[in-house]
């Protein structure tokens, strides 16, 4: 596959709350990343369901050999994240989907909607950068100026009232959910 670019895919396995923030904050900048408690978590999001099996000799059970993708998810003593291949993804703009920031509005082809502060600066992010996922934190620090804190249902409100305008305009792009971790702008 010379030439074709190929995105990279980062699993962070981090087993406390604290450990897995910190760690979506160090791959905020990523192409994309999963952040899971435990590596069967990591194995079952690959469809990787079995451990590797072991065979027996006359000297006792001898460990099989590791498939490339059980090789990169073996705990390793001081391994905070991993990185596998994935299919390359486009990361351009949106085709006819703009932010007007002087005039604060939506503009999906011909049609335009209004946005308030919040929407327009939340929606501007996402925009920027689409198919890069923004942490709670990273987003709540760009739009709000402050840290994440608490639940971020003022964040999520006002994600839903932008899907809902994305929709209203019948936009080929939402605001997709990454649980646990942010949003990113994605095709519907």
């Amino acid at each position: 596959m010379q030439g074709t670019p190929v995105a990279s895919l980062v699993i962070g396995i981090a087993s406390s709350p604290a450990e897995r923030r910190h760690l979506a904050r160090l791959l905020g900048g990523s192409d994309a990343f999963l952040i899971v408690s435990t590596v069967d978590q990591a194995r079952e999001f690959l469809g990787v369901v079995e451990a590797p099996t072991t065979a027996t000799s006359p000297n006792g059970p001898v460990p099989a050999e590791p498939s490339q993708t059980e090789a990169v998810l073996a705990p390793a003593p001081q391994a905070t994240a991993v990185l596998a291949e994935v299919a390359p993804s486009p990361q351009l703009p949106p085709p006819d989907l703009a932010v007007d920031s002087d005039r604060r509005v939506l503009r999906w082809r011909d049609q335009e909607i209004d946005l308030t502060r919040l929407e327009h600066d939340v929606l501007l992010c996402l925009v920027h950068a689409p198919g890069q996922i923004w942490t709670y934190e990273r987003l709540h620090l760009e739009v709000w100026g402050n840290r994440h804190l608490g639940r971020g249902s003022d964040m999520h409100s006002v994600v839903r009232r932008v899907r809902g305008k994305l929709a209203r305009l019948n936009a080929a792009t939402t605001i997709h959910s990454v649980r646990g971790v942010g949003f990113r702008l994605a095709p519907v």
